[in-house]
């Protein structure tokens, strides 16, 4: 019974903070939210594969099929009215959109050369490929996602 008050407590204090919903036409902000956890759910499950050494050819290649398949729907949802909470993009997607265009062409290009590795099945040439899609991730989120 004493723990049914602090769970009580923190189940309303996550019910009142809630993150603010996106209430624009078409929901911009919050379909290419969507957009990246749609990428992550083909990404990551590769990444667990190679680090937990339980690599599955057919089941890789399916992932990075989806990866590539999906690898283009967030970026049409940044438009130049689409910096208002929920946002987690930084105002320099849209102070620096040259700069933001080299990142996206960076993650598309490692995402094709991920599906390229992938298609020949070979184990041991996919870890350099996954590492560039993460880098390229990680590249774009250092000036253009806030934390």
């Amino acid at each position: 019974m004493r723990f049914l008050l602090p769970l009580a407590a923190i189940a309303l204090f996550a019910a009142c903070s809630g993150e603010v919903e996106d209430s624009r036409p078409g929901q911009p902000v919050k379909t290419r939210q969507q957009a990246f956890k749609d990428i992550l759910r083909s990404f990551e499950p590769m990444g667990v594969m190679l680090r937990d050494k339980t690599y599955d050819a057919d089941k890789f290649l399916t992932l990075a099929n989806d990866l590539v398949a999906r690898r283009d729907a967030p970026w049409a949802h940044f438009g130049p009215d689409t910096d208002y909470p929920p946002t987690k993009a930084t105002a320099e997607v849209w102070r620096q959109p040259e700069k933001f265009a080299e990142k996206k062409q960076a993650f598309i290009a490692a995402a094709d050369a991920l599906l390229a590795a992938a298609r020949t099945k070979d184990g041991k040439q996919l870890d350099a490929p996954y590492q560039a899609v993460y880098d390229a991730c990680q590249d774009c989120h250092k000036t253009f996602r806030r934390r």
